[in-house]
């Protein structure tokens, strides 16, 4: 599932990490410009950063406080500049119709910045009726890279300004903690742990991503379970790509069924189960079929107004016993044309309630890429990591590993979990992460990521 440049970021211990996180920054009024500090410009549509790009502001992949994305708002006079945090007396401004740095002396420096409620904003020209604007996107691609500056409008026309050093709250006591507040360890490609049983085609099995089975990573404490499944003659079964010449594969409804049988004895835990779907709605039906208990844990977000409300407390769940969210990264288009969506029978479909970014961190060895941008960011979907809902915040699935699970690269990556989740994907999605996915979540220790995520609350 997912199986996914240069960074070698220092660890940040997770005492770091909550210490950094829980300092509030100044809130800024309904109707007001954020107040003076570091700041990504972000656009609302596709989540990518504003970045200088050799004198050029284009939207980049957010990239943390690399690429030159970091601006220091202040004001000036009556409007506002917003100097880069790379090139010292260089701010973002306008040559003509294009977005382009400039002195921060220029008067094409100063914008005046117009709040448009949700915390978005408008940068225009002082005087103009230009705006710092994304251009359209053309059929067939996505939205181009440079930003220009002229009478757009909407979304095009909007932008987040996100704090560098992003605010947080404390944490409300256990069982008070709404489900998007919440951070769980995620084992990436769960079922590839050559413990429980075959998982992948000959040489291709000696990299499992994990190295416990699932009871075990259930008694460690991973709550996300990342699970490939296939279809064959014998029903939805786990392999990695294929099922073709895998010695003892497990079926989907062997290792559900340990989850169940986990959350029946443990009334306090949640669960979550991501599918990577390659099968038919009715036999992944006939499947969940075959999982004594599952209705009675089985939580379904469709049916609580969530959408309306927000997400429920963890002690809410708890008490209605609802502790098992199954998504499937298969689309709702393609059921409906196959007759049966996969929701009438409890699998939620995860482009509807999550955000996720993309799967790879680079190669299973050398250096890796940090950038934290969404997954469904492409010619024909538009869905940035930033996406939220009046009442509604999209959990954020946050990806942490390589194309290939190497133990010794696993390890290193791991230790550096805390540094990414504050620096660079949590301004990106402007949300803290829901689910922390890693490869051997044995080793590095992201478990402490994970405890000092769960010490605060974003905003």
């Amino acid at each position: 599932m997912r199986t996914p440049h240069a960074l070698l970021a220092t660890a940040v211990t997770a005492a770091a990490l909550a210490a950094a996180a829980v300092t509030p920054a100044p809130a800024a009024g309904a109707d007001a410009v954020p107040p003076p500090g570091t700041y990504y410009v972000q656009s609302v549509v596709t989540g990518l950063n504003a970045a200088d790009a050799s004198g050029t502001v284009e939207q980049h992949r957010p990239r943390g406080n690399e690429d030159r994305q970091q601006w220091t708002l202040r004001p000036d006079g009556a409007g506002h500049l917003l100097e880069n945090t790379g090139s010292p007396g260089s701010c973002l401004g306008r040559a003509g119709d294009r977005a382009r740095t400039v002195s921060c002396t220029a008067a094409e420096a100063r914008w005046q910045i117009t709040p448009l409620g949700a915390d978005r904003y408008a940068l225009a020209d002082p005087g103009a009726d230009r705006r710092l604007t994304v251009a359209p996107k053309p059929a067939g691609a996505t939205h181009p890279a440079p930003l220009s500056v002229g009478s757009g409008a909407g979304d095009l026309a909007a932008w987040y300004l996100t704090p560098a050093d992003a605010p947080g709250g404390p944490m409300p006591p256990r069982g008070h903690r709404t489900l998007d507040q919440v951070t769980f360890l995620t084992a990436h490609n769960a079922y590839a742990n050559g413990v429980d049983g075959g998982f992948a085609p000959p040489f291709v099995d000696l990299f499992p991503n994990q190295s416990r089975g699932i009871q075990q990573q259930l008694a460690d404490g991973v709550r996300g379970f990342m699970l490939d499944v296939h279809q064959t003659p014998d029903g939805a079964i786990l392999c990695h790509n294929s099922c073709t010449l895998v010695r003892r594969p497990v079926a989907l409804w062997v290792d559900l069924q340990r989850i169940v049988d986990f959350l029946r004895a443990r009334p306090d835990e949640f669960v979550t189960v991501f599918l990577e779907d390659y099968v038919d709605p009715g036999v992944l039906r006939a499947e969940l079929d075959r999982v004594q208990g599952l209705s009675e844990v089985l939580y379904r977000p469709d049916r609580t107004g969530v959408r309306e409300n927000g997400w429920p407390t963890t002690g809410e769940l708890a008490a209605d016993g609802h502790r098992l969210l199954i998504f499937t990264d298969h689309s709702r288009e393609a059921d409906r044309s196959a007759g049966l969506t996969r929701d009438t029978f409890g699998v939620m479909y995860q482009r509807e309630w999550t955000v996720e970014n993309h799967w790879s961190m680079g190669p299973g060895v050398g250096s890796s890429d940090w950038s934290c941008y969404s997954r469904w960011y492409d010619a024909n979907t538009t869905i940035p990591l930033t996406r939220t809902e009046p009442g509604f915040r999209p959990l954020f699935v946050m990806n942490h590993f390589r194309d290939a699970a190497v133990a010794s690269t696993a390890a290193i990556d791991n230790a550096k979990l805390a540094d990414r989740a504050r620096r660079f994907c949590q301004p990106a999605a402007r949300k803290k992460p829901t689910y922390l996915a890693v490869d051997r979540y044995d080793l590095g220790n992201p478990a402490a990521a994970v405890d000092a995520l769960n010490t605060y609350t974003y905003p």
